[in-house]
Parts: C-alpha cells; sequence; structure tokens
C-alpha cells in the first residue's frame, strides 16, 4: 500500500499536468449522460407498468430478465454493434441506472394504501388527478430511494464502461496504472470513485429532504 503522501503527490503531479481534471470531467460526464437517460426511462416504464395491469403482463417479465444479465456480459456486444466510442459507454451505464429507478418505481406504485386512492374517488379526481395528487406522492419515497441507488449503480457501472478501449477518464486512468504498476494511482482512483459517489448520495439526500418536506419523517426537527 503506498503511503498517503505518494497518493497526494501523484494528484498534484497529474493535477499540473491537467490530466486529472480531464478524467474527472470525463466520467462527471459520462454518469451524468447515461444516468438521466437510465433514470428517465426507468421512472416512465415503472409508471406505465405501476398504473396498468396489462402493461406489467407485458413488460416486466422481459425488464426482470434483461436487468439480471452481468454488465460484463454485454460488452463484447456493445463493441460489436455499437464500436469503441461513447454510445456503448452511455448504454452500459443507462442500463444501469434503469433497473433500480424502474423497480422502486413499480413497488411505490403498487403499494399505496388503496384508502387513499379510494378517498381521491370520493372527492371526485379523475384519473390523471388521482395520479399527480395521491399516488406520486405517495410512491415519491421508495422512487427517490431507487434514484439514490441507481447513481451507486451508476458509477459502478462506469468502471466497466470504461474498459472499453478508454482514452481518458477515471477507468482509463486506473487501466493506464495498472499496466505501469502505479499502486499510487490505482489508491487514487478509487478514492476519486468514492468522493464521487458520497457527493452523489449527499446531492440526493438534499433532493430528497427538499420535495418530502411533508412528510413527518423528513420534517425539520426545530419545526412546529
Amino acid at each position: 500500500m503506498p503511503a498517503p503522501l505518494d497518493i497526494w503527490n501523484a494528484a498534484r503531479q497529474l493535477a499540473e499536468r491537467g490530466e486529472l481534471q480531464h478524467d474527472i470531467l470525463v466520467s462527471l460526464r459520462r454518469v451524468a449522460i447515461g444516468f438521466s437517460i437510465g433514470a428517465a426511462s426507468g421512472l416512465l416504464l415503472g409508471l406505465v407498468v405501476g398504473l396498468f395491469v396489462a402493461a406489467r403482463d407485458l413488460l416486466d417479465r422481459s425488464l426482470q430478465m434483461v436487468r439480471t444479465i452481468p454488465h460484463l456480459a454485454l460488452v463484447p456486444l456493445m463493441i460489436l454493434w455499437f464500436g469503441i466510442g461513447e454510445v456503448p459507454r452511455l448504454i452500459l451505464v443507462a442500463m444501469g441506472s434503469l433497473f433500480p429507478v424502474y423497480i422502486n418505481t413499480v413497488g411505490g406504485i403498487r403499494n399505496v394504501d388503496p384508502k387513499l386512492i379510494e378517498l381521491g374517488r370520493c372527492y371526485g379526481l379523475g384519473r390523471a388527478e388521482l395520479v399527480w395528487s395521491i399516488i406520486l406522492p405517495a410512491a415519491l419515497q421508495p422512487i427517490l430511494v431507487g434514484i439514490r441507488y441507481a447513481l451507486g449503480v451508476a458509477w459502478l457501472t462506469l468502471v466497466v464502461g470504461e474498459t472499453i478501449a478508454s482514452r481518458d477518464g477515471v477507468g482509463y486512468l486506473v487501466q493506464n496504472a495498472r499496466e505501469l504498476l502505479r499502486i499510487d494511482i490505482i489508491m487514487l482512483a478509487i478514492i476519486l470513485y468514492a468522493i464521487a459517489g458520497w457527493l452523489s448520495d449527499l446531492i440526493t439526500r438534499l433532493i430528497e429532504q427538499r420535495l418530502l418536506r411533508w412528510h413527518p419523517n423528513y420534517a425539520d426537527r426545530g419545526a412546529p
């Protein structure tokens, strides 16, 4: 194990050459794009499958089968279909982000208290109003939990994605350091992934507290 000072010196040297900043920004961009596509798709599919029985019978089993496929098994197909550019990396990150959001969205919608839905119907709410005013707020907490988990999976998937003939990114930094036997750079990359995961979780927690202010478990302790 390298000393902390060796890791700091490696980071300083890479930063002076501009490589560290470039690789971090490239990885952030890949995660942001892939996660946005995957989370939006998972949310949309979760809403459709959770709200409509016909859609659940048609789509859910196929999606569960795809969910169990390891990302490493898809790498050769991604290279064959899309080459070695940015597309396969973004698709892998999107797939890793899709399923946590999808599963939590479906579970949140299906676990909404039927009494709340019946109460909304008694007040004369239509289908769209029921979904917007009752079902979505009641399912928001598990949906946000799925988004938090999906962000972590997105970073894990990026490690796999950046092994596909990558020339930049934190994953490329690890691959290059492994060939050069630079353990200090490998440890630096691990620390960067840990910091990125922590920051992602922190941001999601803040958004969660903001959107769930009405929920008793998320209310400010000092508030009446």
